[in-house]
This record gives structure tokens, sequence and C-alpha cells, in this order.
């Protein structure tokens, strides 16, 4: 079938996203956890980082050396934007050095600040849509960061002596912002160094991680009493990226996964969700795999993470052919590995272009209902790729799917043997139901930050 006919029917499926959007009102109530911080935002350009290179006496051989992922020196920070620069990838690194805080709010600095984490973002984002009682976790909520939330009374967290409150009311003042850079960066800025020319593949961003508390999952006690003796229907699930190997990373995992079996004893129905993350630290990322996405629903994952996990469950030949060719084709086959390898019922993988979700034929989610929900996390995802937030829900309500998106999809039905999946958006793949949708692409995007976390939630709870 021609592109042009394929979008006609996408379209026309498309229609259904302003009734899924006033069906999520019906929710009761949705908790998020565990991290939130604020994230300072800024796009820098491919001359700001030559700049940086040269002010840290950076040769081309010394950028692309990069040992290790973990942040030690202010060096390690400008290696890490040119990594992900001259890939068009997303990664984030995390220091434990207060050094380099201290001189990347020096020299780095910020265009915007804004609410940050996977569980404030996802909680900003669960509360514009409309469910009910969003419950977002907070380790640490002075003013600065509490000013970061949205202005809904929907969204609640809690003060120093238990309250509920709307979040951005709270200011618990002896408690101290938690902020993360958010360096971003344009498709086709030329980076020029040595004579060399490096033209950015694709509009993406880095991110420098300083937090303590995150660093250390500690939680905040009055949000894990109220969760473990209350009715929530979603609980989605992040923030175990931060931990470290070397900083008790291990203990905390196992730390955290009583609460985690207790929260879903007392709430058998609810739906959990892991949104995996860019782990930087192999071992934890093991952990993340091997501890945490077991006892889930539920995981959401991008290109870079589904490469990452592969590297840990064994399948590092896989893992390559993905980084070498970043298709649906081969992303799906990273897909089937680790759905094997965790035997979590659901997996949804949204990558440039088009989302994939692989799930139990018997999952409480049907196949029909997820297809509705991933193309209204698309017209969000687009929304606020174009206005740089999403209270305008239906913004992009109407525009054309992208040719790449639908490209991928076709690629995939021919390598599923799926004839109709480009059509359809659903087929069948040995035992799993298999969900597809071509999304909508914004061209220049006004940010990214937060993007993958927004499509996971809101995928979930419009597919109803």
């Amino acid at each position: 079938m021609d592109t042009p006919d394929l979008k006609n029917i996408w379209q026309k499926k498309y229609q259904i996203v302003p009734e899924q959007l006033a069906k999520i009102k019906e929710i009761h109530a949705a908790a998020t956890g565990f991290n939130a911080n604020i994230d300072a935002v800024i796009k820098l350009s491919a001359k700001r980082l030559a700049e940086l290179a040269q002010t840290r006496k950076l040769s081309l051989k010394e950028l692309k050396e990069v040992t290790q992922t973990k942040i030690l020196t202010p060096d390690d920070v400008v290696r890490g934007i040119f990594k992900c620069f001259v890939n068009g990838i997303a990664e984030e690194w995390i220091t434990e050095e207060k050094d380099v805080y201290d001189w990347m709010d020096k020299n780095i600095g910020y265009d915007r600040l804004q609410i940050g984490g996977q569980g404030g973002i996802v909680g900003n984002a669960l509360a514009t849509v409309g469910i009910k009682n969003v419950f977002v976790h907070t380790n640490s909520l002075p003013k600065l960061q509490a000013e970061q939330f949205a202005k809904l009374e929907n969204l609640l967290s809690f003060d120093e002596k238990g309250n509920v409150l709307p979040a951005y009311k709270i200011d618990r003042q002896q408690d101290v912002p938690l902020i993360h850079w958010i360096i971003e960066f344009d498709k086709g800025d030329v980076l020029e160094l040595e004579g060399q020319k490096f033209r950015c593949p694709k509009s993406n961003r880095f991110i420098a991680t300083y937090d303590p508390l995150n660093l250390k999952l500690i939680t905040d006690k009055n949000f894990m009493h109220y969760v473990h003796n209350n009715s929530v229907n979603y609980v989605i699930l992040s923030g175990f990226h931060a931990l470290t190997s070397n900083n008790q990373g291990k203990k905390l995992i196992d730390g955290i996964i009583p609460e985690i079996k207790k929260w879903r004893k007392n709430n058998p129905d609810c739906i959990f969700h892991l949104e995996i993350a860019s782990t930087q630290d192999k071992i934890i990322r093991k952990e993340i795999i091997d501890k945490i996405a077991p006892l889930m629903d539920s995981i959401g994952i991008n290109e870079r993470e589904t490469i990452d996990i592969l590297e840990v469950i064994d399948e590092e030949a896989l893992a390559e052919r993905c980084q070498q060719q970043t298709t649906a084709e081969n992303l799906f086959s990273g897909l089937v590995k680790i759905k094997e390898k965790t035997s979590v019922p659901r997996i949804q993988l949204h990558m440039f272009g088009l989302y994939m979700t692989l799930q139990d034929t018997n999952f409480k989610i049907s196949p029909e209902q997820n297809l509705k929900g991933m193309m209204t996390a698309a017209t969000i995802a687009a929304a606020k790729a174009g206005t740089g937030s999403i209270d305008e829900l239906l913004w992009a309500h109407g525009r054309e799917v992208s040719d790449v998106g639908l490209i991928e999809a076709d690629s995939l039905a021919w390598a599923t043997g799926q004839n109709d999946l480009a059509q359809t958006g659903i087929g069948r793949y040995r035992r799993w139901d298999l969900i597809v949708v071509p999304t909508i692409l914004i061209e220049k995007p006004v940010t990214l930050v937060g993007m993958g976390d927004t499509i996971s939630s809101l995928s979930l709870v419009a597919a109803r």
C-alpha cells in the first residue's frame, strides 16, 4: 500500500484521541516515584561546545576517549556532550563530585528551570491530562522545587507533617533543591574541531546529574505510608538508574523490593509500570533487569535503553547490531529477547517515528486499548515537542503521521510475517500480541526533555 493511503488510514485512526483523553478523567488515582528534581535546561550550540572543549584544553582524541560514563571531572561533562552530539543520542551520566556541580553552575548555566526526574515529569503529565488524584513522590520539596510542579490541585504531595497538599503549594524549608543539567542540541548543527566537521544527526540531549538524595534512593516516609494504605489505579516507577554499584546501589535495590511487594499486595488491581532510564552502571543495570523489572506489569524503554539491556543479558552481538543499525526490525529482535529474559507481561519501546508494544495475550489491557493509548501518547508527545509543554493537549491532533514511522512499521510487518501490521497496528508474534503505532514527528522540537517518560505513562493510562 502506498504511503498516502497509509497516512489516510492512520489519520482516521488518530481521530479517537479526544475521546481517549476524556476517558482518562475517569481514573481515580495514580502514584509516581521515586525521583523528582529540578531540571536546568539549556540549548547548547556546536560553537559553544567547541569553546568548552578549548577552555578545558581537550584534543579531539581526548574527547573521543570515553573510558567511563561517570563524571569525575569537568572534562567528563564535555566528553559526554561530545559523544551525544556527534551520535545524536541521549545519555545520562552521574557525578558525586560537588566541584563538578559548581563548575557546571558557573560554566554551563541554564535557559530555564522545570520539573525533572521521571517521577516528577510523569506526575505533571498525569495531572495535566486529568487523572483525579496524582500522588508524586518527593524526597526534597523546598519552594524552588515545588514551584516547578504544575499548578494543579490534583497533583499532590506531602508536607513535612504528612499533610496531603497540592505539590506546588508545599515548602519544606529544611530541604535542598536537587538540580540536574539537561543539555540539548539540534539536528544539523555542525561542530568544527581540529579541521574536522561533525554534523549532529538527530536532536537530542545529554544529562549531567548531581543529586545526593536520589543517588541514595531516599524515600519520603509520608508518601510510602500513604500509598501502602490507599488504593491507586496506576503506579509509575523510575529513579533506579541513578544508583551506583560503589555507592551501595545493590543494597538499596534489595531494600526497596519488599516495599514494592507490599505495595502490590495492598493494591492487587493496580498496574505497576517501570520506566527504564539510561543506566550507566552496568551492575545496577543488571540488578534492575533481574530484580525490579520482574515485579512489574509493564516496562518502558527507548532505543538506547534497549541496547543497554541487551548488553547485560548476554546479547552483546544483538546489541552491537542495534547500535550499528537502529531499525525497527533490529530493535524488535531486542524487544523479544528482553521479553523472554524478564517475563514482564507488557513492554513498550519508543523509537524515532514508531512505538511498539509486545504483551501477553491475556494482559489486562487489550491490543485495541493499547493502540488507542499509544496514539493518544503520540499526539501529546508531538504537542510537547512542538510547544515545549503538554498544556495544549490537542495541538498536534490532525497532523499526519511521519513517513519514517510508516516505513519502519512496514519493515517490521515484513520481518514478523504480519502483512497487515502497518495498516491495522495490531498483530501477533509467537505467543504475544504486537501493537505498533507510527508517530507524529516535529521537525524542529522545542524540547525533548522527558519525552520518553511522557510517551510511556500516557500510552498506559490512555489505553482505555
